[in-house]
Order: C-alpha cells, then sequence, then structure tokens
C-alpha cells in the first residue's frame, strides 16, 4: 500500500486516465485529478463550445464517483508558445514536426510536476500506455503491454528526473482490460472514443490548420523526368510520401493523373516544388537519414550502436537499424527501405521492449 504518498493524475476525461485514477486509489495513493485546458480553438461542431468542455466534465464526473479532488490547470500559453507556434515554424520551412512529443517533453510532464510539487504531491501520473522500471543505474521507459496500443513513441522526450516521479497504472494492461474494468465499475465514459490528432488540438484537418497562419503559395509539380505535370498550393501542406490527389489541393493534368498513383517523393522548398513518383517507384524509398536533436533517455551509447529497432510514426514497424557516426553526424541506417520519410519527424529507438531515446529525422 501506498498510503500517505499523494498523486497528481492527468485526466483527460477518457477511459484510460479514469482506470488509472480508480487504479492508483485501490493502491492505497492519494489521488488528486487534474485536467489541463491547453488549446482551446477547437470547437465542438454541434454545440459551438471548446471540445474540451465536455472532456472536463467527464473528468469530473469521474473524480466525483471516485470522491477524489479535482483540479484545473490552464497551460494555454504555455502551449502555444513552446509548441504550437514552433510547429508552425516548421511547417512553413517544408518539415513535418511531431508536436505531440514536445507536448508531453515540455508542457505535460513538465508543468504537471510543478504543479504537484505545490501541493505537495510525491508522483505525477497520466494513462499512457507505457512502463516506467527502475533499475540500480535509473529508469528506464518500456512500451506499453498492448502493442495496439503503446504510446511510448510520443514520451522519448522525456528524462531520468521525469521517470523517477511518473507512474503510468495502465502501462500493464491492455485497451481491452481497462475498458473491462471501467465498464464493472460503472464508468459512464467506459466506451469513450480514444483522442486521435494533435495533443490537446484534437482531430484536425490539418492542411486547413496550417492555412490559419501559413499563406498558400501555388507551385508546380514535377515528375522524376522534370516535367511539370499539376500544381499545389505550397509545398510546406504536404509531407513526403503522401499520396498526390484533388483533396489535398493539387490539380493533376488528365493524362497524368489517369495512368498513375502519384506521390511525393521531394520538395525544392526554394522554389516551391513538388517532386512526384509513381507508386513504387525507388525514390520514394529510403534506407538512411541523418539524426539530429537526438535525445538519450539514459546515458549516451556507444557507436556505433547495433541491435537496435527504429520506429518512424506512432505504431509503425519496428524496423531493424544500426546508428553510426561519421563526422559530427549521427546516421542511422535501416536494414530495409522504407516509404514515408520526412525530415523533422520523431524516430525513436528501441532496444527490446526499452526505449533507448531518439531524434529528428533529417534528409
Amino acid at each position: 500500500m501506498k498510503k500517505g504518498k499523494t498523486v497528481l493524475l492527468g485526466m483527460s476525461g477518457g477511459v484510460d486516465s479514469s482506470v488509472a485514477a480508480l487504479l492508483l486509489k485501490e493502491q492505497g495513493y492519494n489521488v488528486i485529478g487534474a485536467f489541463m485546458i491547453n488549446f482551446s480553438e477547437t470547437k465542438n461542431k454541434l454545440t459551438g463550445e471548446c471540445s474540451w468542455v465536455e472532456d472536463k466534465k467527464d473528468a469530473q464526473k469521474i473524480a466525483s464517483k471516485l470522491e477524489i479532488p479535482f483540479i484545473i490547470l490552464n497551460f494555454e500559453e504555455q502551449y502555444k508558445s513552446k509548441v504550437i507556434d514552433p510547429m508552425f515554424i516548421s511547417y512553413s520551412k517544408g518539415f513535418t514536426p511531431n508536436p505531440d512529443t514536445s507536448c508531453n517533453a515540455l508542457i505535460k510532464f513538465p508543468l504537471l510536476w510543478k504543479e504537484a510539487k505545490k501541493i505537495g504531491a510525491d508522483y505525477i501520473a497520466t494513462g499512457h500506455y507505457a512502463r516506467v522500471m527502475r533499475k540500480s543505474s535509473g529508469f528506464s521507459l518500456l512500451a506499453g503491454k498492448d502493442p495496439k496500443k503503446d504510446q511510448s513513441y510520443f514520451l522519448y522526450e522525456l528524462n531520468q528526473e521525469d521517470l523517477s516521479h511518473t507512474l503510468f497504472p495502465i502501462g500493464g494492461l491492455t485497451k481491452e482490460d481497462v475498458r473491462k474494468i471501467a465498464k464493472k465499475n460503472g464508468f459512464h465514459n467506459w466506451d469513450k472514443k480514444g483522442t486521435r490528432g494533435i495533443c490537446f488540438v484534437g482531430n484536425i484537418n490539418m492542411k486547413l490548420f496550417l492555412q490559419q497562419r501559413i499563406k498558400q503559395d501555388h507551385g508546380k509539380i514535377v515528375d522524376m523526368e522534370n516535367k511539370i505535370i499539376g500544381t499545389h498550393k505550397g509545398v510546406m501542406f504536404y509531407t513526403l510520401g503522401e499520396r498526390i490527389r484533388s483533396t489535398i489541393g493539387t490539380e493533376i493534368k488528365k493524362g497524368a493523373l489517369s495512368q498513375k498513383k502519384w506521390y511525393v517523393a521531394g520538395k525544392n522548398i526554394k522554389l516551391n516544388i513538388l517532386i512526384a513518383a509513381p507508386e513504387n517507384h525507388p525514390a520514394l524509398f529510403k534506407k538512411e537519414f541523418i539524426l539530429k536533436k537526438i535525445h538519450w533517455i539514459s546515458k549516451k551509447p556507444e557507436f556505433p550502436l547495433r541491435g537496435v529497432r527504429i520506429r518512424i510514426r506512432h505504431l509503425g514497424e519496428l524496423i531493424p537499424s544500426e546508428i553510426l557516426v561519421k563526422g559530427s553526424k549521427h546516421i542511422c541506417a535501416l536494414k530495409k527501405s522504407v516509404a514515408g520519410l520526412a525530415t523533422g519527424q520523431a524516430a525513436v529507438i528501441y532496444r527490446g521492449k526499452e526505449i533507448l531515446g531518439g531524434g529528428e529525422i533529417n534528409l
């Protein structure tokens, strides 16, 4: 039992953090629920209210049912300056950033811990599907038990201090387990759909969202022989590996469109040109990239680093790889060619179930 130990738990209103609250209380912790308001621009299409309003009500209902204190924290100013603004800047340069990893490393975990210390709490906790293991040399971050819900990819920027005071109560459960526990305990949100899209923003049309601050800049689409096959609205709105079609704001000449499926193979940012390649073209696949802004959860490993696997998107394939050092550059060499690599994306390094760290892809 953890009698006397206090945990400040981030409660989103979803089933995961709700069950996390229940489990922590059953383990003997004094649990305080905290709902974070980080973004108010996304609206409910039916009510016109901020999307977080309904989530807050759900979180409050669970806190009331469990008879735990409930507080509301507003981090909108920090979220805008540290996550949203840099995201727009990165996209405007033609990159493809991952705001969810930044959200965890810069907002959710440090600011929740800051508030926890103010009220004398011993730990913070979230409903992430991940695990922390204590070792003689420190702490390790492990993937969640459920491979279909594992969220460790978004946590690679956490550090030893973060892990030392963080609990992941549902990391050893599957989503099915979590829903069963919620239903058994009469939680009204036991079957609530999980959140998608950008952390705290939600599931949005990314191109329309970017157009709020980034002006359209019409340019040409060329094939691998530099022949013009269409037009686009600005290279910053497109990601390498993305299918080119009219629904994403491109216009392809009828002759080219009728013959093949086209994908973004490259960008000439200075000239505002998209380079397209037909499906399965070699230009769409890469086996090597530079890893920048590397973060190691524990100590820096020795190089070459072998016997690791790289994940380049959430729940994406774990690809056997090795990391080499050439001069001042860290080169990630994949054992197989993959499509969809884009500068700015997160590449996370796994050894077995343990996350060693990660960095940003640079092509």
